[in-house]
């Protein structure tokens, strides 16, 4: 790797410890791999690993020494330092040990620990909180276009004819082609959404007729159970994503390319949404099997709010489980005067809807109303997006995120989870890979100071403002 010119010279990778948004210091991963660091090394950076560091996801100090970091106590870490790269926000005492102007890349979140936030100001500390960087401009593949103008055709006459608000919606199966269709599905505001287990059977479907649509993807669902012909049958409209890209599809690309310049913005450069959605269902199904212990878990009634990247990761997970049933709830179900229908005998309830900033604290989907009024006893509410008091979560419930000292609690006698770093339950290992990727690309682009100016920012009444 060629070496360049560097404003960030001193790089130091330091340990997770305790934090606001780590207490008891569970969080064990780390923010490089050795063989990332040893990429920096590459670059010309001088890398500082503070011992034991990535101890917690099986990666040793003599590991990052044989790429080219030098080891530190945690006394001398922070010193003198031109960049600290850490996974979570820092701990309040550390901020205070780094050099006045250096710059800090870690997850920031501003809006949920505005004390913080207002300390890093003062001490003149530039952040590049990780949660910021977007793509620019948005990456969509042929796949994700594939999925959007699929369904956007299945929908077309029920949109010419203005019957789509009385539509019910089911996809058969789960893949990442069927995954993008949810969403533009969900986008156009159906009666309903639900995805159905591939081996689901005819006799179990709740819903057939004219009003009724079942989207499916014949590449990879084989009809086990002949649904297909007793739909057909029954007057369902049916329709496939590989028919229609066989028939259509090279077309359809390209004409929506055409018609749909990218935007200047799309997802989190470094993220684990997908693994963050998977993980947390995967608990809420343990917490549901241990709630409710006679409950056949296939049949277990599920809904999940919103179909977002992670939201599509609980739909994932829930699949692989082998749940048959699963209601997805966009802008109209989650509306006051609709969302109780849904929840009404539900088991489990995964909330991965954002809401803008001027909601929150205002408008909850999930209400303590609901906890004691409707949601019964033993279900598992999961909620993905998670908040703070300044930051509040679409669930009431959820005052500040819970963390792995005390990951769920009761209210009303259901079973309420929002933690900080949900990759953790399970995809621990997993996820400091792939965001240790992201780091190190990050860095290694961003190393001379005038191109890292264009990304850092310094807070101001917790508010993201371009460094000047």
């Amino acid at each position: 790797m060629t070496k360049l010119s560097i404003g960030f010279k001193n790089i130091a990778l330091v340990r997770e410890i305790e934090s606001p948004e780590n207490p008891g210091g569970l969080e064990k991963r780390v923010a490089l791999t050795p063989e990332d660091a040893g990429k920096l090394v590459s670059a010309g950076a001088n890398l500082f690993v503070e011992h034991g560091a990535g101890k917690g996801v099986g990666f040793s100090d003599d590991e990052y020494v044989s790429n080219g970091a030098v080891m530190q106590s945690a006394d001398e870490i922070y010193k003198d330092k031109d960049m600290v790269i850490k996974f979570k926000g820092p701990s309040l005492e550390s901020i205070s040990q780094m050099k006045k102007g250096c710059a800090l890349f870690c997850m920031a979140h501003f809006h949920s620990f505005p004390e913080r936030a207002k300390m890093l100001e003062e001490y003149k500390i530039n952040v590049i909180a990780m949660e910021e960087i977007l793509e620019s401009p948005k990456v969509q593949t042929d796949e994700q276009i594939l999925a959007r103008v699929a369904m956007a055709e299945a929908l077309k006459p029920f949109m010419e004819n203005k019957t789509i608000g009385n539509l019910k919606i089911s996809v058969i199966g789960r893949n990442e082609r069927l995954a993008g269709s949810i969403r533009r599905a969900g986008n156009r505001d159906p009666l309903s959404l639900r995805i159905l287990h591939k081996d689901i059977k005819f006799e179990e479907l709740e819903e057939t007729g004219e009003d009724t649509l079942y989207f499916y993807d014949s590449l990879e669902f084989s009809d086990p159970n002949n649904i297909l012909e007793k739909l057909k049958k029954a007057g369902s409209h049916l329709f496939d994503l590989y028919g229609f890209e066989k028939e259509k599809g090279e077309e359809a690309i390209a004409d929506y390319r055409r018609s749909h310049p990218p935007l200047e913005f799309g997802l989190r450069r470094i993220q684990c949404l997908h693994e963050t959605g998977r993980a947390g269902a995967r608990y809420g199904i343990e917490l549901l099997k241990k709630n409710k212990p006679g409950l056949d878990i296939s049949e277990a009634k599920v809904v999940v709010l919103g179909y977002g990247n992670v939201a599509r990761g609980a739909m994932h997970e829930i699949y692989e489980q082998g749940l048959k049933n699963i209601h997805v709830l966009g802008r109209t179900q989650t509306t006051k005067e609709r969302i109780d229908h849904w929840l009404e005998d539900v088991d489990l309830v995964v909330n991965g809807a954002e809401q803008p900033r001027h909601l929150r604290g205002i408008n909850y989907l999930i209400s303590n109303d609901h906890l004691k009024r409707i949601i019964p006893a033993g279900s598992v509410v999961i909620d993905l997006v998670g908040g703070s008091e300044t930051n509040r979560s679409p669930v009431e419930a959820v005052l500040s995120c819970t963390f792995l000292t005390e990951p769920h609690f009761v209210k009303e006698e259901v079973t309420v989870s929002a933690l900080w770093g949900w990759p953790m339950m399970g995809m621990n290992r997993e996820s400091t890979l792939r965001y240790s990727s992201h780091f190190q690309k990050e860095t290694t682009q961003n190393l001379c100071y005038p191109t890292v100016k264009q990304i850092i920012y310094c807070i101001h009444e917790a508010a993201l403002v371009p460094l000047s």
